[in-house]
């Protein structure tokens, strides 16, 4: 049979099967999202684009602080700005400067998240490997660690802070673990890419403030106090406090003195230029001709 009139006839197949793989495609994907399986790949992949864009946000911030900072000390060279504002812009910009750097070390850490995420999909035959079914045994096991320390009567001697509602540390995390359990999507019901952040953040936040007074706890029945910071912690927080002073009052002392400089240097265009000065004719050495020597 002639290739060609083969084509013809069944030109047809190549797109019905083509448009087949698309739909089987689109309702695994939409299978996945229903049933859970994908719910850490797609909040993870929501959430690097918000870090993505706070990153351009804040660049952004970084450029205009720049401009403004350049654009102060220009006007203090002109004497039309003080040397406390071009100290406040300078504040401004270093400020800036470090949201722009966290924005995006948050960036990274979102894509190693993605990354992670993408590689814990789970095969459709292991529903107990779900995101949301990882997220309950978390924070069931973190209810259980603190209800260790509820029940068991040498713990509850030794660590008294951990049952004391009062304190400022346990009180955080009771907080954290009612805002859990309110987020804490029903068995078996459907939950979207939102609810499953939102509980997944819960979690974190409740792995932390449980990390945070059991390290109160301790430190308190070893007697230390655990609000204290480290002696070299506060020794380097007081030299960069310092430093950043500095730099500031030398900024302005710069900005100040060149400013005056410019001011000094600046001719008059409304004074008359001076009359060059005549020099008065210097004398001439007398020459002075040297005695001839008698012979003796």
């Amino acid at each position: 049979m002639d290739p060609l009139m083969l084509a013809a006839e069944w030109w047809w197949i190549a797109p019905t099967v083509v448009g087949a793989g698309a739909v089987t495609a689109a309702g695994m994907h939409r299978r996945g999202s229903a049933s859970g399986r994908r719910l850490a790949f797609d909040a993870a992949r929501e959430d690097l684009k918000e870090a993505q864009y706070r990153a351009a946000e804040s660049r952004r911030a970084v450029k205009l602080a720049r401009a403004e900072y350049a654009r102060l000390v220009a006007e203090r060279t002109a004497s039309r700005a003080s040397a406390s504002d071009v100290a406040s812009a300078r504040r401004v910009l270093k400020t800036a400067e470090q949201d722009a750097r966290a924005a995006t070390a948050d960036v990274r850490a979102r894509r190693v998240h993605l990354n992670v995420a993408r590689a814990e999909i789970p095969l459709a035959s292991k529903p107990e490997r779900y995101p949301v079914a990882r997220l309950y045994r978390a924070h069931d096991a973190i209810t259980a660690r603190w209800m260790d320390y509820e029940t068991d009567p040498a713990k509850l001697i030794a660590y008294p802070s951990m049952s004391d509602a009062k304190d400022p540390a346990t009180s955080a995390f009771l907080s954290a673990a009612r805002n859990a359990q309110d987020l804490r999507p029903a068995a078996g019901a459907r939950t979207t890419t939102a609810e499953f952040a939102a509980y997944r953040d819960a979690v974190a936040q409740l792995e932390r403030a449980f990390d945070v007074a059991e390290h109160a706890a301790k430190a308190r029945a070893a007697g230390r106090d655990p609000n204290a910071a480290p002696i070299w912690q506060d020794t380097a927080q007081q030299v960069f406090t310092r430093s950043a002073d500095v730099l500031d009052k030398a900024a302005g002392a710069a900005a100040s003195a060149f400013a005056a400089w410019n001011a000094r240097s600046r001719p008059n265009a409304d004074a008359e230029p001076d009359a060059p000065a005549t020099e008065e004719p210097k004398p001439k050495p007398s020459r002075i001709w040297p005695v001839p020597r008698r012979d003796s």
